[in-house]
């Protein structure tokens, strides 16, 4: 019995690991929570009136979110109403406040929602909770500890930010391994160099999470170890070039969405988020199907530069929202792209070594980089028609 290879079996899992997406029933998801102090929370603002309060809350949580915790949608017809929203009040209050813990100067406040409304964001409507506490004078520090969704949800993220009148800090990332913050009032919350950390993280985690990004990534890598030739694809004869080639394919894609991503978060180019995910499908079919026939005039740089632009759009969902200037926009910024640098190199990192290995088997050249592309174009195709028309077809 002639006994199968381990290099191909290796290759065929690490493809399944790499375009492997968290298989939760709930879709990941952010909340954005302003703790607002002194001047900024006594001020008046369109969820709260004038008052004396020294601390109080601003919390965007997605409709969606709180359809999964609470069951908002009564009469299941999948159209969340005012009317739904205000009848679950006491449950949303209940449901909310009681995953979160606010401490000032070491010493737990009480939390109570004094009002609910509603507001867009980049990826749906959100209700707004206005939250008052019991604190009876300005803290030097605060204490956040944020469990929202984390045991249900792995991948839902709180950002947290302080604003004591002079405008919101750079944010907090809060997850399931790192549920807690301090902010230093004293500081202006003064948390540059963790915000940057956790936007790094956020960058490397929302890379990894990105089904459609990572394998658009992956279609691309997989003919950078071959050589077209007379029709036919021939293994690559040198290490170094190939390698080359493949740092130069994440480059060139990291600095053609890191230009869009700066200019939708700065909000210089707004395109609607349906368009924007279509066009990321679309790029996928036709960067698989360029595999199968090469016919685009580009290399496969400029292929990743030319679509990586259109993904910098998609990424720039995950910071739109954050409302932030200045200081804390280029820290977001700076430290979400390095995260995605990051986090494709580690995706390089896994495959490139043994797509070179397997680079003159007929398993790569007919497995991998066909059957493998066309099936990524069919899963694009499904995923083009999901966010173009509206439909329900893979459901991921």
């Amino acid at each position: 019995m002639r006994r199968l290879h381990p290099l191909p079996l290796l290759f065929a899992a690490l493809l399944a690991a790499l375009g492997a997406t968290p298989a939760a029933a709930h879709k990941p998801s952010d909340s954005y929570l302003r703790v607002l102090v002194g001047p900024a929370a006594r001020a008046g603002d369109a969820v709260a009136a004038p008052s004396d309060t020294p601390v109080r809350l601003r919390w965007d949580v997605s409709l969606k979110d709180l359809d999964f915790l609470v069951g908002l949608d009564a009469d299941g017809d999948s159209a969340l109403t005012w009317g739904e929203l205000k009848a679950k009040r006491s449950e949303i209050a209940a449901a909310t406040l009681s995953r979160l813990g606010l401490e000032a100067d070491g010493v737990p406040l009480t939390l109570r929602l004094d009002d609910l409304l509603v507001t867009d964001h980049s990826d749906g409507a959100y209700a707004v909770l206005a939250v008052g506490t019991d604190a009876e004078a300005e803290p030097a520090t605060l204490a956040v500890r944020y469990r929202l969704l984390f045991d249900a949800d792995p991948t839902h993220r709180g950002l947290v930010f302080v604003d004591a009148g002079e405008g919101p800090s750079a944010p907090a990332v809060l997850g399931p391994d790192a549920d807690a913050t301090r902010l230093d009032l004293a500081a202006g919350g003064g948390r540059s160099a963790a915000s940057f950390l956790g936007f790094v993280r956020e960058g490397v985690y929302h890379i990894w999470i990105g089904l459609d990004h990572v394998l658009f990534l992956i279609t691309l890598m997989l003919p950078a170890v071959l050589l077209r030739s007379g029709g036919r694809w021939t293994p690559a004869p040198a290490f170094a070039p190939a390698a080359g080639g493949i740092l130069a394919l994440v480059t060139s894609f990291t600095v053609a969405h890191s230009v869009t991503l700066w200019l939708a978060t700065t909000g210089w180019v707004e395109p609607p988020s349906r368009l924007v995910e279509s066009v990321i499908a679309a790029s996928i079919i036709v960067s698989a199907v360029h595999n199968l026939a090469p016919r685009l005039p580009l290399t496969g740089v400029g292929i990743a530069f030319a679509f990586g632009l259109l993904h910098g759009f998609g990424f720039a969902s995950v910071l739109r929202d954050l409302g932030l200037g200045g200081t804390g926009l280029g820290v977001a910024l700076l430290g979400f792209n390095v995260g995605v640098e990051l986090g494709q190199l580690a995706i390089v990192a896994a495959f490139f070594p043994v797509a070179w290995l397997l680079r003159a088997t007929a398993f790569y050249r007919v497995v991998a980089l066909r059957v493998g592309s066309a099936l990524v174009a069919l899963l694009a195709a499904a995923w083009l028609a999901e966010r173009a028309l509206g439909l329900e077809i893979v459901g991921f």
